[in-house]
């Protein structure tokens, strides 16, 4: 036993075995404090917001989604703090590239290097524009269905009328009406004032995306009147005139009237008769002031009142400025 404690190769072998003791030792100690996970997971990301690097200040960039895909693999601990705390970016750099259309990747920052990383769509088409700054007049709009009936648009008006629209070359180039359409509950009877979105259409009325319109909303004006239309004024002569004078003409005051009400009613009056009683027209009084009636099934003539004027002839027999003559008047229109 001594011989062997006292050989070399004895104690180098026992130090050999005792260090790899010691190796192997250590070594299951710090695995047991950091293991290693070899469990893996996949998890799919949906809509995640893709940005745009690139010079908004004189470009326009069309075509991009606004979200896109991601589907993540690796350790199931880094895939569950990625997917809960979401602090990546997708992105597409275009800040090199010319006015033009382009095939882009879509980019990864800011995920574990230990994660296989699959975005869909992992290519986008892209088309960078100039940026176009114009101003449009607006065109007030309202669907006339809303008014009451025998009621009609008579104008609307924009406050402010004119906007100013921002977006790519090929949008602005493409508007050919900017309007703004009012809306409101059914049977209108008065106008009123109401804001409306404005917006940009193209030739055959779609709507044009991806401007900025400002000011967005505007008030409208909208002057709403009931149905009328004019029609000329016709006199008819009744009664006698007074002794010695001759009545020449008859001419009123107005050679028109308005009249309002159901358009049924209206369009059927051709003409708005004034009956005149002759008797009243003397020497000295050849005006005669007559109150004018709404003809039947309307609703309103203007004006209320006309004059009509005679245009005589007098003879000797004529009666003189103080005869106590004086016929009844009646001079009233019911036409």
């Amino acid at each position: 036993m001594d011989k062997m404690m006292s050989n070399p190769w004895f104690l180098r072998i026992t130090a050999l075995l005792l260090a790899l003791l010691l190796f192997f030792s250590v070594k299951a100690n710090d695995d047991a404090a950091n293991p290693v996970e070899t469990t893996t997971m996949t998890e799919e990301i949906e809509d995640v917001e893709l940005e745009v690097y690139y010079d908004n200040t004189s470009l326009m960039v069309s075509g991009l989604p606004k979200t896109v895909d991601l589907t993540i693999t690796g350790p199931t601990s880094i895939v569950q703090t990625a997917r809960q705390i979401k602090d990546f970016t997708l992105f597409v750099d275009l800040r090199d590239l010319p006015i033009g259309q382009h095939q882009v990747p879509v980019q990864a920052e800011n995920l574990s290097e230990q994660l296989r990383v699959r975005v869909d769509p992992s290519v986008v088409d892209v088309t960078i524009e100039e940026r176009v700054t114009q101003e449009f007049r607006i065109e007030p709009e309202m669907n006339e269905r809303l008014l009451k009936e025998g009621f009609v648009l008579e104008s609307m008006e924009a406050k402010p009328n004119v906007v100013t629209v921002t977006g790519s070359k090929s949008v602005i180039d493409a508007i050919s009406f900017v309007k703004a359409t009012v809306t409101g509950e059914q049977n209108i009877d008065e106008s009123f004032t109401a804001e409306a979105n404005v917006r940009v259409l193209a030739n055959d009325l779609t709507k044009l995306e991806n401007v900025t319109i400002e000011p967005g909303v505007v008030d409208v004006n909208v002057e709403v009147e009931e149905y009328s239309k004019e029609v000329p004024v016709t006199i008819k002569q009744n009664g006698k005139p007074r002794t010695g004078i001759a009545i020449d003409s008859l001419t009123s005051s107005n050679e028109t009237v308005r009249i309002y009400g159901p358009q049924t009613a209206v369009d059927q009056i051709k003409e708005y008769p004034i009956e005149i009683n002759v008797g009243v027209i003397t020497a000295t009084d050849r005006d005669v002031e007559i109150d004018l009636k709404a003809p039947s099934g309307t609703t309103a003539v203007k004006p209320g009142k006309v004059t009509v004027e005679a245009d005589i002839t007098l003879d000797d027999a004529a009666e003189l400025p103080d005869s106590d003559e004086d016929p009844e008047i009646a001079d009233e229109s019911t036409p």
